[in-house]
């Protein structure tokens, strides 16, 4: 998916603990035109950057397409990052400039790697009548972001444990193992939760947690989380303890990893270390260079989106939280 923003800001991580329950509110997104999709984004923002390599989150839907524009985002660039596409509901078709065309379906992965440059189309298929899912992203170190482009795919089994239904799609979680491949450490999980239910994972202490809520009433420890808002649990914890207090099942999705210590830039759908960069990306995307290559067979209104104009300032890290939740005294304080 593409950040449509036309005033992007740009964005650091750097790493170091405590543990505690940090909510992270989401803002609306449209994603596209005068009908767009609104997206609920809740990574990146001023609060907080990343969590792990995780650096972009964004939760859309259950939007009825037959009433909207659903989603159509043409071909657009990406540098430095992995995208996470994960559906609950619908169908979107995927065509990237590595010549990969594939289908998102619910409850199967599909992972893109963009490494030096690669670029995609997204668009919800004339089938879907309810699109609902989210669009994740994850910075590349610096060790692999000059990578070739990349796709994986995976269908991950229902497991159920006491209470719970889970989808491991990366890492590790509850004995289940995803065989996709990451460049740092990472977890991702969907999470169905019986009414009424209070669930305890065990996780690694060594990471950071996100719980994004989907749907149903849902607590993380003592903390109410709103449907699309992300609690942040920091380093330090051995055990993430979610709960359903209502009569329908909750949804939601358990994102982590070890807490990445390089200082990056992100700006648009650009991830990049310096200004320049950032710049030198834009400039070879306006210029069709061979960088992000062609995407064959999308048929849309445009051809492909340009990017925003440059800030009149220069672009530079900006400074994550210590991998610990904040209170809100503290938030007061960084801003």
């Amino acid at each position: 998916m593409s950040n449509l923003e036309q005033h992007p800001v740009e964005q650091e991580c750097v790493g170091s603990p405590t543990t505690g329950v940090e909510v992270l509110s989401a803002r609306e997104v449209p994603l596209g035109g005068p009908r767009a999709m609104l997206v609920r984004r809740t990574l990146p923002q001023r609060q907080r950057s990343l969590i792990g390599a995780w650096c972009f989150v964004d939760h859309y839907g259950p939007e009825d397409v037959t009433r909207s524009a659903g989603m159509d985002v043409a071909p657009h660039p990406h540098t430095g990052l992995q995208t996470v596409s994960w559906l609950f509901s619908g169908e979107v078709e995927h065509r990237d400039s590595a010549g990969v065309h594939a289908m998102v379906r619910p409850g199967e992965l599909n992972l893109m790697s963009a490494g030096a440059g690669i670029s995609h189309s997204e668009v919800s298929t004339p089938e879907t009548t309810v699109l609902h899912g989210a669009q994740l992203w994850v910075a590349l170190p610096d060790s692999a972001r000059h990578s070739e482009r990349g796709f994986q795919h995976h269908a991950p089994d229902p497991v159920a444990v006491d209470g719970a239904v889970l989808r491991v799609f990366l890492g590790e979680l509850a004995g289940e193992t995803s065989p996709v491949t990451t460049f740092t450490p990472l977890l991702g999980a969907e999470i169905v939760i019986d009414p009424h239910t209070t669930i305890v994972l065990d996780v690694s202490s060594d990471f950071e947690h996100g719980v994004l809520s989907d749907q149903g009433e849902l607590r993380v420890s003592d903390t109410d989380l709103p449907n699309g808002d992300l609690a942040y649990v920091g380093l330090g914890a051995s055990q993430v303890t979610i709960s359903n207090t209502g009569s329908e099942p909750a949804r939601c999705l358990l994102l982590g990893g070890e807490p990445f210590t390089e200082e990056i830039i992100m700006w648009w759908n650009f991830v990049g270390r310096t200004h320049e960069e950032i710049a030198a990306y834009r400039e070879q995307w306006e210029s069709h260079a061979e960088r992000f290559g062609s995407v064959q067979g999308y048929v849309g209104p445009h051809d492909r989106i340009p990017a925003p104009t440059l800030p009149n300032t220069v672009l530079r890290p900006r400074s994550n939280p210590a991998p610990s939740a904040q209170t809100p005294t503290d938030h007061r304080q960084d801003s």
